[in-house]
């Protein structure tokens, strides 16, 4: 074979294995880290035990419809989300939860750093499971 149909054969063997390949997910974070960030949230939410605090205890968080917690008053906003916590979701609404969901009575500003979010998820993945 010819050095430039071996050259291209092998661009599109790299090409073809780049696009099966799965990118690194971003929500592939440190829980250890996530912890930390958590703390941020300790103030109004729960992890361990489902006991709502100034906002609704998180255990079993992921796969819930948002407003469904028992015994926790929700904003009319969040009760009428219609949306299932998932890892996405919750990355979009710890970085801007007024804007994610508007009307709604987080007060909490968001998180600014991906890192921080990504973390934040792996911890409450297993922080929260149940």
């Amino acid at each position: 074979m010819k050095l430039n149909q071996t050259l291209a054969i092998s661009a599109l063997v790299v090409a073809a294995t780049a696009m099966i390949t799965p990118a690194p997910s971003a929500a592939a974070g440190d829980p250890k880290a996530g912890e930390k960030v958590f703390r941020k949230c300790a103030t109004c939410h729960e992890v361990k035990a489902p006991k709502n605090k100034i906002g609704p205890h998180l255990v079993g968080t992921f796969g819930r419809p948002a407003g469904a917690v028992e015994d926790f008053k929700y904003s009319d906003a969040m009760k009428n989300a219609d949306i299932v916590w998932d890892e996405e979701k919750i990355s979009a609404y710890v970085k801007q939860p007024k804007a994610y969901i508007p009307d709604n009575r987080m007060v909490f500003p968001g998180l600014k750093k991906e890192e921080d979010v990504a973390n934040l998820i792996a911890y409450l993945k297993e922080a929260t499971a149940q």
